[in-house]
């Protein structure tokens, strides 16, 4: 399948893996990078469907400890609280609806996974609240154009926002400082056999310069300014949705636009997020 780069007319071909990132290591790294390519699961249905209409069928295979048939029915309770709390991307809920987030998460919390409520992952990282994830997505992705482009994650974490994300974009890079995690993600997505989706493990500072043009960043670490690294590598007419820290002193989120008169800013709700990092752990 070709994969379209997010920009007017630029047909700039994918980078081929593995592929190394920069990072701000000194000496030599083990295993620098690594990157998954894996088989697709049943197609999104199409984009502005009303989510009550959404049919998606299930992934096959085990259900995690704690939930069985029944998961499917826990996730559109899920998505009802979404739409209620006021997130109407019909995009967004879908994926919601189809990514099993009970399989993000330690077998011990499986119960738990969807509340609305962020969950230890280890390393002292997070999974996000579904309402904070969704609210990030359905900014991202009330760009039209990030929709036929790549997007890149900074922070996979877990990788459900990574799963999510590949349901919603033609090609997702995914970008872990921690070793751990990034391992830990690469398992948890293992099961669903994604296509588009490309696990990097390395410093997020910088972006991936090999993978731009990007249609979409978005960051689940907030530092105090947006690393100019994210925008220069951003497409003309992508977005940006990363926290930082704005002139109150307070994580806000933010939203980058990039367009032919140069970067459009707005600052948002507060958050909360984990601190934006360089380097590797």
């Amino acid at each position: 399948m070709k994969h379209g780069d997010g920009s007017t007319g630029n047909n700039k071909p994918r980078p081929g893996f593995p592929a190394k990132l920069v990072t701000h290591q000194t000496g030599p790294m083990k295993k620098p990078t690594t990157a998954i390519g894996l088989r697709p699961i049943a197609p999104l249905a199409a984009k502005g469907q009303p989510a009550g209409g959404v049919k998606i069928q299930p992934v096959q295979g085990r259900e995690a400890s704690g939930f069985g048939t029944g998961s499917q029915a826990v996730r559109a309770d899920m998505v009802r609280k979404l739409e209620a709390q006021g997130i109407a991307h019909a995009g967004v809920l879908a994926a919601m609806l189809a990514i099993e987030r009970h399989r993000f998460v330690d077998t011990a919390l499986a119960n738990q996974a969807y509340e609305d409520t962020s969950l230890p992952i280890g390393l002292g990282q997070t999974i996000s609240k579904p309402n904070v994830v969704a609210r990030m997505l359905s900014l991202l992705f009330e760009r039209e154009s990030v929709n036929l482009g790549r997007v890149l994650e900074i922070g996979t974490g877990c990788g459900y926002q990574a799963a999510l994300l590949s349901r919603l974009s033609r090609e997702v890079y995914s970008i872990e400082r921690l070793r751990g995690l990034h391992d830990k993600a690469r398992e948890n997505l293992r099961f669903f056999r994604l296509a588009n989706l490309h696990l990097l493990f390395g410093d997020g500072m910088p972006g991936f310069a090999k993978g731009a043009p990007y249609s979409g960043i978005i960051a689940a670490a907030g530092g105090e300014a947006i690393p100019e690294a994210w925008t220069d590598q951003l497409a003309v007419g992508g977005r940006l949705v990363a926290p930082a820290v704005t002139a109150s002193g307070q994580q806000h989120l933010v939203v980058i636009d990039k367009t032919a008169r140069g970067l459009e800013r707005k600052e948002l709700e507060p958050v909360l997020f984990v601190p934006l990092k360089s380097g590797i752990a």
